[in-house]
């Protein structure tokens, strides 16, 4: 009988209320006995299936919520339940190796998790007195991105480009070279991945060997615009948990920050706001920055952000890239016409940049070779159209010189991935920091004037060349 009591006194102290409609995932909902509060979790349906984030209160007993999953079966009239806890999802060392949605779920048809810990996706930030001032750069085994684009540990970094230019290519190569160089922690966000990507990338980092030490989390494409905007705050409660609590480095990596702009202009739109320029949501730099500044070096360790950032119609200047360039501390920019030269990875030097090229972080001689690169590889971009029209015979000595050096710097900077071997043939390479500028150094200085271009193309170290070339 005290077993029955208590369960029916548990049932009466349940705040439930009362749909009052719902449009598309705007759900309206009245509660007479407690407003919920703002990020609480609300559950419909016959088995609490119909999941809504309350995001405004309309009035003392009327709030207005998101759904992050298909409405269906909800009508006005329909009952509602307060959990009167925020979203929550769980962390732990039993996250590594699985794959999740935005509710913790796991989605790899394994077990399901048992005797974790759930926290709420809303963590606060960092304070200021328990962040690290150093800076530091965070090794790739990428050419092209170590030594003219070098990212910071603790720091974010965003691949531009717009689609088929690879991105994701880039992201899932990184998640390799990481786990080879820094034996860390990775943790993959999908924000409005394609299920057949979301599947492929679940099966390569298995066969890969690295899924013990990677959890995935996806916001699929078909999901509603909710569970997309929120994805990304709930794989960095994950993060910061091994961050915090393990005292380990972690990578992030997001593709596609874009999507998630994207959806939470779908949720502002649902949800009656004004849209801004180019259709964008009046908030997008708030909603940007809550999830762009959590990403810091703790006194613990450092959670390194690599997202890929899609950029509609290559256009730079539309906001959704302005805002995400504000908080990155590199840029890598993928060129559609270095792709098609055939030029992999298709980073464009003249276009990326990063704020650790500097000579007392780097090294002055890191930070000179690098100058030095980019003076050259400027210097032949402005000499292409006089090439075109006149001839290579037609300019300076020194000119061609430069021009030399160019092409043979941008085939050494092009590289093999591991993650592409079945598509190339081509084994995989990872390239130490001191190998590529020595590389570099030793074409400026004129050792490989002589050698074919043909044969600095799709190499690892310098050396590989002469053997080439024999």
């Amino acid at each position: 009988m005290k077993i029955a009591h208590s369960v029916m006194l548990k049932q009466e102290n349940v705040n439930k209320g009362t749909v009052v409609s719902v449009r598309g995932s705007v759900v309206d909902a009245c509660f007479s006995q407690k407003l919920p509060a703002i990020y609480n979790k609300l559950c419909a349906g016959k088995k609490g299936e119909i999941v809504i984030e309350v995001l405004i209160h309309l009035s003392p007993e009327m709030v207005r919520g998101i759904a992050l999953t298909p409405t269906r079966g909800l009508s006005r009239g329909s009952f509602v339940t307060d959990t009167e806890q925020p979203i929550c999802v769980p962390v732990g060392r039993q996250l590594l190796g699985r794959a999740f949605n935005v509710f913790g779920e796991t989605i790899d048809n394994g077990e399901a998790l048992k005797d974790v810990e759930w926290r709420s996706i809303h963590q606060p930030p960092v304070p200021l007195s328990k962040r690290a001032v150093t800076s530091a750069i965070f090794t790739t085994g990428i050419k092209a991105i170590d030594v003219l684009v070098p990212l910071e540990r603790g720091g974010k970094a965003g691949l531009f480009g717009g689609a088929g230019v690879g991105k994701t290519v880039l992201i899932t190569e990184t998640i390799h070279k990481v786990m080879g160089l820094h034996g860390g922690i990775s943790l993959f966000c999908g924000i409005g991945e394609r299920c057949r990507e979301a599947e492929e990338l679940f099966r390569e980092i298995k066969e890969a060997g690295v899924l013990n030490n990677t959890v995935m989390l996806f916001g699929q494409m078909q999901e509603p615009p909710g569970a997309r905007f929120r994805v990304g705050h709930a794989a960095l409660t994950m993060a910061e948990y091994f961050r915090d609590e393990t005292k380990r480095d972690v990578l992030l990596l997001i593709d596609n920050i874009f999507r998630f702009i994207q959806a939470g202009a779908e949720v502002s739109g649902l949800l009656g706001q004004l849209p801004s320029r180019v259709g964008y949501q009046p908030t997008l730099g708030t909603e940007l920055s809550q999830l762009e500044e959590k990403f810091a070096i703790h006194n613990t360790g450092a959670i390194t952000s690599v997202q890929a950032v899609y950029v509609p119609a290559d256009d730079f200047t539309d906001p959704s890239a302005v805002h995400t360039f504000n908080h990155l501390s590199a840029s890598v920019v993928l060129s559609r016409k270095r792709a098609s030269e055939g030029l992999y990875p298709a980073i464009d030097p003249l276009q990326s940049g990063s704020k650790m090229l500097m000579p007392h972080i780097v090294g002055k001689r890191h930070y000179e070779i690098a100058r030095e690169v980019l003076k050259v590889l400027a210097i032949y971009e402005e000499l292409k159209d006089i090439i075109g029209m006149l001839g290579l015979e037609e300019v300076s000595k020194e000119d061609r010189e430069i021009v030399n050096q160019a092409r043979r710097i941008e085939r050494f900077l092009t590289q093999p991935f591991f993650t592409t071997e079945q598509f190339t043939g081509q084994e995989g390479r990872s390239v130490d920091l001191q190998d590529a500028l020595d590389g570099c150094e030793r074409i400026l200085n004129n050792e490989f004037f002589s050698y074919p271009e043909i044969s600095l193309y799709m190499i690892g170290k310098i050396d590989e060349a002469k053997k080439h070339d024999a």
